[in-house]
């Protein structure tokens, strides 16, 4: 038979023995060699005691401190004053102060940061007897905080550049003077949502043959540097195009074999259009517009009789998804005093409230104010415009390219 000896007197294993010498560590020990420091302060800010990792962290012998010293002796000249005026009064009236950040002045004058907590030991009669401190090092968090306020102003930086190169490869692809058309009024407009995206909306007003100009106003599908990619070259397409064959159809027919070409695959890229053709109508005076699109809203005809309306072209089709797209034209006399306006869907699916939802401005507000401004002028028109998406504000997601054309009436008609 075995003898069966009592667990309790078996000797203790090696786990057991490092736990009951953690045990046995004194605590003047853990108070001395704690992970923080620790400062006790009479009521006047004196100091009555400091644990040696304050001392160590410091420089100081704790002569230098205990019953010579001060908790503000300790501190910067701004800590000192913030001691002062708030972190000693809301002690006194909260009894407790917690994860204050502060900089002492080590002995050999350089700085510690610190976070900081306090709380008013009081007797049993409840008055208070001295102020406990705790100290943690703060150089770590410190260095965390100059790093991450260093990474952001790198990255402010970073976005101010990026602003100034998107602003920059916007102003490249829209035409730096639209043409001088005898006998023609011309304003365009640019309205930039987001400086931080380019934008693909683009127009230009450009001469062809003797007697003939041609000019057009498009949106391309997305933003950034892919749309602008494809914003550059269906401006120099449609320029080329044009002074090759000046009809409109012909010419958003080459568009669109080009971008079809180009654009196929995973990444398809598509624009809408509106193209025009104008000539001086001898016969009549003004001008006559022949106008192709590729699935563009329609322009806005201001006459000068004071009317204004939707200029259709039914059934064009973006350009750039079908091999051969359908494009349809319309062909309409620009007496003195009308004004053609082009735009972009930015204008109309602008939202009228900050709030956003499905408030947009819409067709119906837009012919609306057509013609509210009938008879009007192309400078005038632009203008007016200008003021209308301002007023949106935020409510603008979208950039907005606008283009006018305007006969003027004759000089002595005007002055009538």
């Amino acid at each position: 038979m075995c003898d069966l000896t009592d667990s309790k007197n078996q000797a203790p294993s090696g786990e057991e023995a490092r736990f009951s010498e953690l045990l046995e560590d004194s605590t003047e020990d853990l108070y001395e060699h704690a992970p923080c420091g620790f400062l006790s302060t009479l009521l006047d800010g004196r100091i009555a005691k400091a644990n040696a990792t304050l001392l160590n962290w410091l420089g100081y012998e704790r002569g230098d401190l205990v019953g010579r010293m001060s908790f503000s002796d300790l501190l910067t000249v701004g800590g000192r004053l913030y001691h002062e005026t708030h972190f000693a009064p809301l002690l006194r009236m909260q009894g407790e102060v917690s994860g204050i950040a502060l900089e002492l002045r080590a002995a050999d004058g350089s700085y510690l940061p610190v976070m900081v907590t306090s709380t008013v030991k009081t007797g049993s009669d409840g008055q208070p007897l001295l102020i406990r401190t705790t100290l943690f090092d703060a150089r770590d968090r410190r260095a965390y905080e100059t790093e991450l306020l260093r990474a952001r102003q790198e990255a402010d930086r970073e976005s101010d550049r990026l602003k100034i190169l998107n602003t920059t490869l916007q102003k490249t692809l829209l035409p730096p003077a639209l043409a001088n058309v005898p006998g023609l009024d011309v304003a365009a407009h640019y309205h930039i949502a987001s400086v931080d995206e380019v934008g693909g909306d683009f127009y230009d007003l450009f001469p062809l043959a003797a007697g003939t100009w041609g000019l057009f106003l498009g949106d391309v599908c997305g933003k950034g540097a892919a749309a602008a990619a494809v914003t550059s070259l269906a401006r120099y397409t449609l320029r080329a195009a044009a002074v090759y064959n000046p009809d409109p159809a012909a010419v958003l027919a080459n568009l669109n074999s080009v971008l079809n070409h180009e654009y196929q695959g995973t990444d398809p890229r598509f624009c809408t259009v509106l193209f025009g053709l104008l000539t001086p109508d001898t016969d009549r005076g003004g001008f006559r517009i022949t106008l192709a699109s590729g699935g563009h809203p329609p322009a806005l005809l201001m006459r000068a009789v004071g009317t204004a309306d939707f200029l259709p072209t039914p059934g064009g089709q973006l350009i750039g998804v079908l091999p051969n797209a359908h494009i349809a034209t319309t062909t309409v006399h620009l007496a003195p005093g009308d004004t053609l306006l082009l735009h972009t869907d930015g204008l109309t699916e602008a939202h009228t409230t900050a709030a956003g939802g499905d408030d947009r401005y819409g067709d119906d507000a837009l012919l609306d104010f057509g013609r509210q401004l009938a008879p009007t002028t192309a400078s005038d028109t632009i203008g007016a415009v200008r003021d209308l998406l301002h007023a949106f504000g935020t409510g603008v997601d979208d950039d907005t390219a606008v283009l006018a054309v305007h006969v003027p009436r004759p000089l002595s008609e005007e002055q009538q």
